[in-house]
């Protein structure tokens, strides 16, 4: 007959086995979802739109891809955040570059840029859009901004530099963001 110090034990271990496989379960997801994205664009879209965030990164995707495609419009967020500087000094230039659209969006996350982004398509009768923000941002983004329109989205990324922790960071703060974007769309 087992000791009843072996049910306990026993408890704590089977705790502890699926406490692993779904942290592991979890990581393969984040995986597919965050890193494993696709990236491409189509050989014409109506603009290019830069997420805000991460500009360093990003402006230069944007503009290298709005270059060897020669969409006439590359439309960037202006967020007067830290992390945009980039782009947010390109949008206080005064006139505005032609073919160069910046907006505010009302909230500053990504909810917001992809309603405004959604009124920006609506505005100007735009059938695509190429999207360009961050690997693991780019699921989210996708999703959020699907939900403000019908234009055909296609998306493209930046590499981050991340170590290995600033990718788990990324894996918590998007896999959060990824739930709240299905139970609360921002286009709804």
């Amino acid at each position: 007959m087992p000791s009843a110090n072996c049910r306990p034990r026993r408890l704590v271990l089977r705790g502890t086995c699926v406490v692993v496989v779904t942290f592991l379960v979890w990581l393969v997801a984040c995986l597919a979802l965050f890193v494993g994205v696709e990236s491409g664009f189509a050989p014409h879209t109506d603009a290019v739109v830069m997420l805000g965030g991460a500009s360093r990164e990003r402006l230069p995707v944007a503009d290298d891809v709005r270059a060897a495609t020669g969409m006439p419009i590359l439309v960037l967020s202006h967020t007067d955040t830290l992390g945009n500087a980039s782009a947010d000094a390109r949008c206080r230039r005064s006139p505005q570059p032609t073919g160069e659209i910046c907006f505010r969006p009302v909230t500053d996350d990504t909810g917001g840029e992809a309603r405004a982004i959604g009124k920006l398509i609506a505005q100007h009768h735009w059938t695509s859009v190429t999207v360009v923000t961050s690997r693991y941002h780019a699921t989210r983004a996708r999703m959020l901004i699907g939900s403000c329109t019908d234009a055909r989205i296609s998306m493209v990324v930046s590499e981050p530099q991340l170590n290995p922790w600033q990718w788990f960071e990324r894996f918590v703060s998007e896999s959060g963001g990824l739930v709240e974007a299905v139970l609360a769309p921002p286009c709804s």
